[in-house]
């Protein structure tokens, strides 16, 4: 009886080993890559359909719409260095400024 309580013993401590081991976690390699590019936002009056549709073009290139680029809630990435911003409606310009952006800064326009 005494050999059977033995191997009992073992095989509930080498059970419980083995469960155990289930329950490790392994070390995890995680790798991301930072985009330092700089980001042009704007701020304007979110009411007046005019502006949301206006056209934002950044060295003289269309790069979509105004209200895609509200500052907070979306960011046009450009390449680091001096850039021309304009905002046009229709033939009107709204906004014409020149700017250098440099990696990791995010610059917020004013458009009234």
């Amino acid at each position: 009886m005494k050999l059977n309580n033995k191997w009992m013993a073992v095989s509930l401590i080498a059970g419980s080993l083995v469960a155990l081991t289930g329950c490790v976690q392994y070390p995890t390699e995680r790798q991301s890559v930072v985009d330092l590019r700089p980001q042009i936002s704007f701020r304007f009056d979110l009411a007046d359909a005019r502006l949301n549709e206006a056209r934002v073009l950044v060295d003289g290139l269309d790069s979509g719409r105004l209200g895609d680029f509200v500052d907070g809630k979306g960011a046009l990435r450009v390449l680091s260095g001096s850039h021309g911003v304009q905002i046009v409606s229709g033939t009107e310009v709204l906004l014409s400024e020149r700017a250098y952006l440099g990696d990791g800064v995010a610059r917020p326009f004013n458009v009234k």
